[in-house]
């Protein structure tokens, strides 16, 4: 029986959960498998209603209780997340990055690929060429929340934001991206994204275990590596060269979203916040888009690439066979849908919402 719990959020979250939940049930019938849904409402109206302060975090926006009940879970699918009534930030480091924190989802997995039909910016480049996978170091970084103010609302303020790598937090991104890699077997080579050249505290630890392991552990992948902004370039220019990379977390927040523009935009994008031994959230990468909100016209296929993650992660890590197989009949399922699609943006698709949907289903 796979348990998820479904966080369907701000704005259009909802919205395109729903699709996705639309299609969990006709391809679970198709493979036979089991599961169960439950829904917890942590969006921003939801906070305002507890009598959450708009402009400053007063109230949790996710409880302790609520945690520890999300940790039974085998993931979570969410929606969006983002209220133009509530200063950015509060529901972001509230509910976002304390999830991850506190859920140890220490690795953000998010594919790059171009599905066919579907337009990029990139000139004289096709599916064949836009097909890789970032992995974020998804804990540690500039986002870990060591800092402070100094002399604050003054002339003089001082303000400070800290990069944080252990050994620890570095080396275990590194072995799941070398083991996504192999598992992958693709063109067996992992890339190495930083900015050591600069950063010669904090990444060169990552250089350094990056090639200890490598030689150790993974003398059959072939390794590589980019300083990010020369990876923001060969992204645009050489799309093709990549297999997989791994990239420590705010590098990885940047380079990430340059890879979602460059497979058609924020409606196809998806990604998985994962702890290989715990619970993971999977979520598509746009926003909550508030002014499209209940007027059926977002796209929905990034949320039903994510539930197509969700079926594939999870049923490896269970050892459910059906679930995985569910997983990539989703996504070719969503393959077949995008070419029938005239735009992956909201309005301009050619279909509504829930007639998305429903194609993918159909294609299933």
């Amino acid at each position: 029986m796979l348990k998820i719990a479904v966080i369907g959020g701000d704005g259009t979250g909802p919205e395109v959960v729903r699709e996705g939940l639309k299609v969990l049930k006709e391809v679970a019938a198709k493979e036979n498998f089991q599961y169960t849904t439950t829904d917890y409402d942590l969006s921003g109206k939801a906070y305002l209603a507890r009598g959450g302060d708009p402009n400053k975090q007063n109230i949790p926006i996710v409880t302790d209780e609520q945690i520890a009940e999300l940790r039974k879970y085998d993931a979570i699918y969410l929606g969006a997340v983002g209220d133009p009534d509530i200063v950015p930030g509060i529901l972001e480091l509230g509910l976002l990055l304390r999830l991850r924190f506190e859920l140890d989802q220490y690795i953000n997995l998010r594919p790059v690929k171009l599905y066919p039909g579907v337009e990029t910016p990139l000139r004289d480049k096709g599916p064949e060429h836009i097909n890789f996978d970032v992995v974020r170091e998804n804990t540690e970084d500039l986002y870990f929340g060591g800092g402070g103010f100094l002399r604050k609302n003054t002339p003089n303020e001082v303000a400070t934001q800290e990069m944080i790598a252990t050994r620890f937090g570095v080396e275990r991104c590194l072995r799941y991206a070398f083991e996504f890699c192999r598992k992958k077997n693709q063109k067996r080579m992992l890339t190495l994204v930083a900015k050591r050249n600069v950063l010669t505290y904090a990444h060169d630890l990552w250089w350094r275990a990056f090639n200890e392991i490598g030689d150790r552990d993974y003398p059959d992948i072939k390794r590589d590596y980019n300083h990010v902004d020369a990876c923001c370039m060969w992204f645009v220019k050489n799309p093709e060269f990549y297999d997989t990379i791994v990239v420590s977390n705010m590098f990885g927040d940047i380079i990430t979203d340059l890879g979602a523009m460059i497979q058609g935009g924020m409606g196809v994008a998806a990604g998985g916040n994962i702890n290989p031994q715990g619970v993971s959230m999977f979520e598509p990468i746009g926003g909550s888009a508030p002014k499209y909100t209940g007027m059926n016209v977002i796209n929905p296929i990034a949320a039903i690439a994510a539930l197509a993650m969700l079926l594939r992660v999870v049923g490896a890590q269970k050892g459910d066979a059906a679930v995985e197989r569910a997983g990539n009949r989703v996504e070719k399922a969503i393959m077949a849908t995008c070419p029938k699609m005239k735009s992956q943006s909201a309005g301009k698709m050619g279909y509504s919402t829930t007639q998305v949907g429903d194609l993918v289903c159909q294609a299933l």
